[in-house]
């Protein structure tokens, strides 16, 4: 019976997983199928500057739709860090209206109205949540509920500290004022931190691309320059050596990602 529970679990965690998965996709927009086929692009010329002929190239291409599921982390993390910094805003103004005795409630409305001024694209994250709240304030809903389904929707961890400690206040009493300024405190030091380490490692990035693209430039003006030395590359055991070259630096781009990749 055990044995079947875990088994139930890992059906529910895979389904969860799938879906999830389609969630992303469904999510892609225009310009990240575009970034798709600029990487198949990318492909095709790899293929024929490493093998000489046009199939390895349109093998790889297969590959290009793959590129928006694999990169979907990145953007996934880069629109959470954008509404970190959008929402610590918007708690800003919120806690100014607070402290000058507004409700919550009417808080939530008249931080939407200032923040068209500060964001008027209609579709930027924090307007479009900030609709939502103010929409379900205005059918009755109770500000705990509208907070704690815009934290989980969100899944960033700052918003979702703040929703719990700010139900927690609500529910027991408490200073909400002191809560929502020591989470904009507490958001700022994070998006400050963040910052340090990105210009820390923006050099580095650089550094890695060139060294990276380097490989393929001097390729591409041997193959130009120098046809007849390139040649013995492209038959026999030198397609062996590219195949091996070609996974080397594929392998180095990983963990280069990897050492690359910081988290705070």
């Amino acid at each position: 019976m055990q044995e079947l529970h875990f088994d139930e679990m890992e059906r529910a965690e895979e389904v969860i997983r799938v879906k999830e998965l389609m969630g992303l996709i469904k999510g892609f927009t225009t310009k990240h199928w575009i970034a798709a086929g600029i990487f198949g692009a990318v492909l095709f010329a790899t293929g024929f500057l490493f093998f000489n002929h046009p199939l390895p190239g349109l093998l790889f291409v297969l590959f290009a739709p793959l590129y928006p599921i694999w990169k979907a982390k990145h953007w996934e993390e880069q629109r959470k860090l954008q509404l970190a910094i959008q929402f610590k805003q918007a708690l800003e103004v919120i806690s100014s209206y607070i402290a000058a005795g507004r409700s919550v409630e009417s808080a939530f409305r008249e931080c939407l109205k200032d923040l068209v001024f500060l964001f008027p694209d209609p579709n930027s994250p924090i307007m479009k949540e900030l609709r939502l709240i103010v929409k379900k304030l205005d059918h009755g809903e109770p500000v705990e509920k509208a907070l704690t389904e815009f934290s989980l929707k969100a899944d960033q961890e700052d918003i979702r500290n703040f929703a719990e400690v700010f139900v927690m206040c609500k529910r027991n009493g408490g200073s909400l004022v002191e809560v929502l300024s020591k989470t904009v405190q507490m958001i700022g030091e994070k998006l400050e931190i963040q910052q340090d380490i990105a210009v820390l490692i923006a050099q580095k990035k650089f550094e890695s691309k060139v060294l990276m693209g380097a490989p393929f430039a001097f390729l591409f003006l041997l193959k130009i320059s120098s046809p007849d030395y390139m040649a013995p590359l492209y038959s026999g055991q030198g397609r062996l050596i590219m195949i091996i070259s070609m996974l080397m630096l594929g392998l180095c781009a990983v963990i280069t990602k990897k050492i690359t990749d910081i988290k705070v």
